[in-house]
């Protein structure tokens, strides 16, 4: 079927672009992390071979190792906040040397499993067993960990990627419109790089202009980086990751295609 495909209108766009719309934000958050972890541990590692560096769960470990040292130093520093927040004691077992596939990368990933469990308290919903990994049965349980294992660590002092960033300016923008104290966790924030936003109603409203009903589905700035959609009065954040327009929904984020893809009455396929 894929020869036929060829013939239908759009096809050769289409096939040029790797993934799904449903896939692109799952493609996004893992070039994110990829891009962090490489910063991080100075890591031969990119949105290709994401999956290849991290199955022997030898970085996975030796991460979670790295997560409880930056608590130890943050509970020495900040024995008044550290004591309200719930912080990694322990380490974790870790084989370096184990190969893909292998019972000691079983045994690797399976030890990091247990620590995010125990140690930072991950619910089970955000969680992923060890053959969504080693066998890559479920990549998007893997991503959604890491992210959330991220946000978590950011907490208490750890570099967090470029999207727990963008949660956390997002947040402090509802803060202040709410009026609200800010955070009760004095934190010395890293300084932050302001977002370019300039080009981003441009990037929307190129997304937006390809819907097809007759009554174009309308999307309205506000304010820099927030919209309001549709016909409620839904108001939703949007921020550039590199080339992806990400929306910020629920406890996640999604890409803005993907979005569209399930609120535009023209798009919404059955």
């Amino acid at each position: 079927s894929y020869g036929k495909m060829w013939g239908t209108p759009g096809a050769a766009v289409r096939s040029i672009r790797p993934y799904q719309s449903s896939e692109q934000y799952l493609y996004a958050m893992k070039e994110d992390l990829a891009e962090w972890l490489k910063e991080l541990y100075d890591l031969d590692i990119e949105v290709g071979t994401f999956v290849e560096v991290l199955e022997t769960g030898a970085v996975l470990c030796s991460h979670a190792n790295n997560v409880t040292h930056v608590a130890g130093e943050f509970a020495r520093a900040f024995p008044g906040v550290a004591c309200h927040l719930r912080l990694p004691a322990a380490g974790v077992a870790c084989n370096l040397t184990a190969q893909p596939g292998t019972f000691q990368a079983r045994d690797n990933v399976s030890n990091f499993i247990q620590w995010c469990r125990k140690e930072m308290d991950i619910k089970d919903v955000l969680m992923f067993e060890t053959e969504d990994l080693v066998l890559r049965k479920n990549e998007k349980n893997f991503v959604l960990c890491l992210l959330e294992l991220a946000r978590r660590a950011a907490r208490f002092g750890m570099r967090a990627p470029t999207l727990v960033q963008m949660e956390e300016e997002i947040e402090e923008e509802l803060r202040q419109e709410l009026d609200l104290l800010p955070a009760d966790t004095p934190l010395p924030q890293p300084p932050r790089k302001p977002r370019d936003l300039h080009n981003l109603d441009q990037m929307v409203q190129h997304l937006v202009s390809r819907c097809t009903c007759p009554i174009q589905f309308p999307m309205i700035k506000i304010s820099e980086g927030k919209y309001r959609v549709g016909d409620s009065d839904t108001l939703i954040f949007v921020r550039i990751l590199r080339e992806h327009v990400m929306v910020r929904v629920g406890g996640g984020w999604d890409t803005l295609e993907h979005y569209l893809d399930k609120h535009d009455p023209c798009r919404c396929t059955s």
